[in-house]
């Protein structure tokens, strides 16, 4: 195979998948796990969260380095190995690009979620779904500035009418067991008169 083979076949298979990654985002289609960019532990860019080793950079460098390769072995007469050299800087820089992209456009207002935001342990809601005596009822809450529901049960095993406040004590299996807010706060009232 000779060297303009060689950086033609690099071109095509980067743009290849340069052309994949892209109909994928605008697809939704689902790359396998470890192909699209989300770093495993230890391989984390400093400070990104996102590792420069994924999916879009590699089929960015294999591009711009079989391209770049492929024209100056072309239409220049280049050293093969000078040609080498200009053409991987030339695809570090293509995807360098791209990583730069990535995280600085795309990924720029991304954040880690925090488990303890979700919690649900002393959330605060109304009861939308009367809870039978023993049964299960809903509750309609706001988490993070968006209505939400769940499902939820007496603590006590108690009937709660339609549009009392109620607190989630514990949460299991997709089910919150709750107290009304009225209990609660007659609790702690008492509690802070005694000390």
């Amino acid at each position: 195979m000779s060297w303009e083979a060689f950086y033609l076949c690099c071109f095509l298979i980067g743009f290849t998948l340069s052309l994949l990654s892209l109909l994928s985002g605008a697809t939704h289609l689902h790359l396998p796990r470890g192909l699209h960019g989300h770093a495993s532990h230890g391989t984390i860019a400093k400070g990104s969260g996102h590792s420069p080793l994924n999916f879009g950079t590699v089929a960015a460098f294999l591009a711009w380095f079989g391209g770049t390769g492929y024209l100056l072995t072309r239409y220049s007469s280049v050293w093969a190995l000078l040609a080498l050299a200009v053409a991987f800087i030339s695809g570090l820089g293509g995807a360098a690009a791209v990583f730069w992209f990535l995280v600085k456009v795309l990924l720029k207002h991304e954040k880690d979620l925090d488990p303890a935001d979700y919690d649900m342990v002393g959330m605060l809601g109304k009861v939308s779904s009367t809870v039978r005596l023993g049964g299960t009822g809903e509750m309609i809450f706001s988490q993070h500035g968006v209505r939400r529901c769940a499902g939820i049960r007496s603590e006590s095993g108690e009937a709660i009418p339609r549009g009392i406040e109620v607190v989630v004590t514990r949460y299991e299996k997709g089910v919150a067991y709750v107290r009304r807010w009225e209990e609660l706060s007659e609790v702690k009232g008492r509690n802070s008169l005694d000390e």
